[in-house]
């Protein structure tokens, strides 16, 4: 098939550019033709949280992409879907996530349809509805959703989501791929590396910080866990709010020299050297509908200490892959902590792992593309 992608691809950053790199290879490794159109504007300055939107990595994931899509720029809108209708793709699939993409997904999806009797449009949906609440956005996003002829989804509740917006969706529901590791790093030079005690229990926190994902429910965890177990905490991803308000925390729960922060966007080189250094992965989050740390982990051989909520429980097998707790629990998430530490030994998650990791495969969210490009 011929097959188009519309969505941020290098030079952008993040897991959205990372997953569409991927799924890129995935397509054309079955033989697929491919053509990649990219954003020559993503989000504007005053809009974008973090520092940078570029990728500042020296092993990127790269694809050859067309700089053709300005997300607030219409007069673009129309010249890529004069570029994706004359290329006479079979499929076009656009990567989804939040409702301010909606206006310019959805006007490019309505002319393709028009412009290319064959082409079918399919719309991966990493989310639906937004962590923060965003002005307009369920008229944003059912204008967006109801331009598309199918989807991929990746957990139930971003399932549910779309099925509120369009009930006669024609949708494939397949976990996020665990991505591929980029290297490996031996624990002890990890921590090294990291200045931390190589016999210390240690947990990792990792991506962006944000007031959903919990990180002061796991601070205020860690003191209580730490009266049982002496166990240090590495937080590495940008923060999308003051870090100040979490090193005062700290201080307040009398936590210093126990937690670390590294307050910037992990390049690739120097993933393997977090996760190497970790016994476990923690992601304390208040809501979620799926988690990309979570198939990171596992390409890295890491359980999963996390919460109930959205997609996650369909990803973490307690006791197995890892552990589940109730959001908001500081309490019960230090039990959890401890229970990690004294009831299971670190080789015994490394079965579990291995399985789920070759469970979610990137062939199972191109086979579904395939699938839906050719239903009527």
């Amino acid at each position: 098939m011929r097959v188009a992608s519309v969505g941020p691809a290098y030079p952008y950053r993040g897991g959205i550019a990372y997953f569409n790199a991927r799924l890129y290879h995935a397509l054309r490794e079955r033989g697929h033709e491919l053509l990649a159109v990219n954003f020559k504007r993503q989000y504007p300055g005053l809009l974008f949280p973090g520092t940078t939107q570029e990728e500042r990595s020296r092993v990127a994931p790269r694809i050859p992409s067309e700089r053709l899509l300005d997300s607030l720029g219409p007069l673009s809108w129309w010249r890529v879907a004069n570029r994706l209708a004359r290329w006479q793709p079979d499929a076009v699939v656009f990567h989804y996530w939040m409702p301010f993409f909606a206006p310019s997904y959805g006007t490019v999806s309505r002319l393709v349809r028009r412009r290319s009797s064959r082409a079918r449009v399919i719309w991966i949906c990493h989310n639906i509805t937004p962590h923060e609440r965003q002005p307009a956005g369920s008229l944003l996003t059912r204008y967006g959703l109801a331009s598309a002829d199918a989807f991929v989804v990746m957990s139930r509740p971003v399932q549910e989501d779309l099925l509120r917006f369009r009930p006669d969706a024609t949708h494939r529901l397949v976990p996020h791929p665990a991505y591929e590791p980029v290297g490996s790093v031996p624990k002890r030079e990890a921590r090294r590396r990291l200045g931390l005690d190589p016999e210390a229990p240690v947990l990792l926190f990792f991506g962006y910080v944000r007031p959903y994902k919990g990180l002061k429910i796991l601070l205020q965890a860690l003191r209580e866990a730490r009266r049982e177990v002496p166990v240090q905490l590495v937080v590495a991803g940008e923060f999308y709010e003051p870090l100040s308000t979490y090193e005062q925390q700290v201080r307040e729960l009398g936590l210093e020299g126990a937690v670390q922060f590294h307050n910037r966007y992990v390049p690739n080189e120097e993933v393997p050297v977090f996760f190497a250094a970790a016994d476990a992965v923690v992601l304390p989050y208040l809501t979620a509908t799926q988690s990309g740390i979570v198939p990171m982990a596992y390409a890295y051989g890491v359980p999963v200490i996390t919460t109930s909520v959205g997609g996650l429980p369909e990803v973490v097998e307690e006791g197995r892959t890892g552990l589940l707790v109730p959001p908001g629990d500081a309490g019960a998430l230090a039990q959890a902590i401890v229970r990690f530490y004294r009831d299971f030994e670190g080789s015994a998650w490394s079965e579990g792992v291995q399985e789920k990791r070759r469970l979610l495969s990137w062939d199972r969210v191109a086979q579904a593309v395939e699938e839906l490009a050719q239903e009527d």
